[in-house]
């Protein structure tokens, strides 16, 4: 009878997290592919599986491989988004945190820039900021947190790489993704 508790306690507290598929973007490392559960969602989105292409060298934070996102000079950027494993109840609080980073050395794409963390109910929709990095002008892995409470519930969620505010002009720069953690359950503060 004790396992039979331990065993519903177990699976309760997993049942409470929201996964992500191929949260430290394992892979082939190569330029210009999807990461493995993962799509584009902004045109001309061509992510890399790194390190080794273009010439970044930073180790992953966890596991082999991770994700590199840039910004061009012609005011686009890359963006990828998946199904999360289960919705993001609006309403809810949550937290979230995944591993950043910067390539001084990334074909020219060498400036910092922030990620944009949105959610959708649809593939690829944009329906609400969820988190926003602060510029990520560090080449070692550093870890960021999100707490957020969406407005609706939420199926997808979605990685943006974003220029600097208040600069008014577009620029090459990267931005480093790596080991994501599942999206939990918190307290309403």
């Amino acid at each position: 009878i004790a396992f039979l508790y331990l065993f519903n306690g177990l699976c309760s507290s997993i049942s409470g997290q929201i996964t992500l598929d191929n949260a430290s973007f394992e892979g082939e490392t190569q330029d210009a592919t999807m990461p493995v559960g993962w799509q584009a969602c902004a045109k001309g989105t061509t992510p890399d599986i790194l390190p080794g292409p273009w010439g970044v060298r930073l180790e992953a934070s966890e596991g082999d491989s991770y994700l590199g996102l840039i910004t061009r000079e012609d005011g686009t950027w890359e963006s990828i988004g998946q199904r999360t494993s289960k919705t993001i109840k609006a309403g809810e609080c949550y937290t979230f945190s995944l591993m950043l980073a910067t390539s001084k050395e990334y074909a020219g794409y060498n400036k910092a820039i922030k990620l944009r963390i949105w959610g959708g109910k649809t593939s690829c929709k944009k329906g609400q900021i969820l988190g926003e990095s602060s510029y990520v002008n560090h080449t070692e892995w550093k870890r960021y947190e999100f707490k957020f409470i969406p407005d609706v519930d939420i199926n997808y969620i979605i990685f943006e790489a974003q220029h600097m505010d208040g600069i008014y002009f577009d620029y090459k720069g990267n931005v480093l993704i790596d080991d994501c953690s599942e999206i939990k359950q918190c307290e309403r503060a």
